[in-house]
Protein backbone atom coordinates (compact mmCIF):
# COMPACT_ATOMS: atom_id res chain seq x y z
CA UNK A 1 0.00 0.00 0.00
CA UNK A 2 1.06 3.23 -0.79
CA UNK A 3 1.68 6.27 1.20
CA UNK A 4 0.05 9.90 0.49
CA UNK A 5 2.49 12.57 -0.86
CA UNK A 6 3.86 14.26 1.64
CA UNK A 7 1.79 17.79 0.84
CA UNK A 8 2.60 19.81 4.07
CA UNK A 9 6.28 19.62 3.13
CA UNK A 10 5.12 20.49 -0.57
CA UNK A 11 3.36 23.53 0.84
CA UNK A 12 6.31 24.67 2.50
CA UNK A 13 7.71 25.04 -1.05
CA UNK A 14 5.06 27.60 -2.52
CA UNK A 15 3.36 30.66 -1.40
CA UNK A 16 -0.08 29.18 -1.86
CA UNK A 17 -1.99 26.01 -2.15
CA UNK A 18 -3.36 27.04 -6.05
CA UNK A 19 0.95 27.12 -6.74
CA UNK A 20 1.43 23.70 -5.55
CA UNK A 21 -1.73 22.66 -7.78
CA UNK A 22 -0.17 24.47 -10.81
CA UNK A 23 3.53 23.65 -10.10
CA UNK A 24 2.18 19.69 -9.51
CA UNK A 25 0.26 20.49 -13.03
CA UNK A 26 3.38 21.12 -14.50
CA UNK A 27 5.71 18.84 -13.25
CA UNK A 28 3.14 16.40 -14.18
CA UNK A 29 3.01 17.45 -17.90
CA UNK A 30 6.93 16.92 -17.83
CA UNK A 31 6.89 13.68 -16.70
CA UNK A 32 4.29 12.73 -18.86
CA UNK A 33 6.79 14.06 -21.59
CA UNK A 34 9.13 11.19 -20.40
CA UNK A 35 6.37 8.27 -21.26
CA UNK A 36 2.64 8.37 -21.82
CA UNK A 37 1.89 5.58 -18.87
CA UNK A 38 0.39 7.72 -15.93
CA UNK A 39 2.09 5.16 -13.39
CA UNK A 40 6.19 5.70 -12.78
CA UNK A 41 8.09 2.91 -11.08
CA UNK A 42 9.47 4.16 -7.81
CA UNK A 43 12.80 1.78 -7.80
CA UNK A 44 13.28 2.32 -3.61
CA UNK A 45 10.05 1.10 -2.71
CA UNK A 46 9.26 -1.37 -5.67
CA UNK A 47 5.92 -0.29 -6.09
CA UNK A 48 3.77 1.99 -9.20
CA UNK A 49 3.14 5.47 -7.81
CA UNK A 50 0.66 7.82 -10.06
CA UNK A 51 2.52 10.61 -11.56
CA UNK A 52 0.66 13.19 -9.65
CA UNK A 53 2.34 11.72 -6.55
CA UNK A 54 5.63 11.76 -7.84
CA UNK A 55 5.05 15.57 -8.76
CA UNK A 56 4.48 16.54 -5.47
CA UNK A 57 6.79 14.57 -3.91
CA UNK A 58 9.61 15.64 -5.94
CA UNK A 59 8.15 19.37 -5.41
CA UNK A 60 8.32 18.44 -1.56
CA UNK A 61 11.71 17.00 -1.15
CA UNK A 62 13.33 19.83 -3.64
CA UNK A 63 13.97 17.48 -6.49
CA UNK A 64 12.06 20.25 -8.47
CA UNK A 65 11.76 23.94 -7.73
CA UNK A 66 9.60 26.12 -8.14
CA UNK A 67 10.29 29.54 -9.25
CA UNK A 68 7.78 32.49 -8.12
CA UNK A 69 7.37 35.08 -10.99
CA UNK A 70 7.72 38.59 -8.94
CA UNK A 71 4.84 40.83 -10.15
CA UNK A 72 4.71 42.98 -13.02
CA UNK A 73 4.74 47.36 -11.65
CA UNK A 74 1.30 48.03 -11.46
CA UNK A 75 -0.52 44.72 -12.02
CA UNK A 76 -3.67 44.08 -10.15
CA UNK A 77 -3.77 40.13 -9.17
Amino acid sequence: MSKRPNIEEALKKVSSRYELVHAAAKRVKQLLEKGEDIFILDRKRGELLKKTFQAIEDISSGKVQVMRLKKREGSHD
